[in-house]
């Protein structure tokens, strides 16, 4: 991350909040936090509406982000289509955890690998009510991003994720 000065995001600014996907910086506040004035980002994530206080000094350490670029969006397309990879042979628990923390940290490369080992797995077998849900959710956050970032409708990207696991 560049400086952690509070001009990170301006408000108005779409920013990617890690597991809870884009929200918009409603504004800026400062507010006294065990006796000392911290400046936080107010945040709504758009899918749910729910609001989010992050102090801006801590935004780079939460993994606060700026939508991804243009080129990045090649990436993960990329990491999407790869077949090469290997599908780890561990419990479903174990498994399960492994991509939570994926998704957790809140890089769409990750994201997307979860949404390919998991629809890989899924035209193998049937997946675990939590894996059908973690499946759900990465699709959604990928989804929502990549139509922001690239200002298409959601259901053109729904499309193209479809072609690539011809789902």
């Amino acid at each position: 991350m560049s400086s952690m000065s509070s001009e990170m995001f301006r408000v108005g600014d779409l920013a990617v909040y890690p597991a809870h996907g884009v929200g918009i910086i409603e504004s800026l506040e400062c507010k006294e936090v065990m006796g000392e004035e911290q400046d936080f980002y107010i945040m709504r994530i758009l899918d749910t509406g729910m609001i989010i206080m992050i102090p801006t000094k801590n935004a780079g350490n939460v993994g606060l982000r700026q939508l991804i670029s243009k080129e990045e969006i090649n990436q993960v397309y990329r990491i999407l289509e790869d077949r090469t990879t290997e599908i780890d042979n561990q419990t479903w628990n174990r498994r399960y955890r492994e991509y939570m923390e994926k998704i957790k940290t809140g890089s769409l490369f990750e994201v997307a690998e979860v949404l390919r080992d998991l629809s890989i797995l899924k035209s193998d077998k049937d997946l675990s009510f939590g894996e059908r849900k973690m499946l759900d959710t990465a699709r959604n956050l990928l989804v929502k991003e990549i139509a922001l970032a690239t200002e298409m409708e959601e259901n053109q990207i729904e499309k193209q994720l479809n072609r690539i696991f011809k789902s």
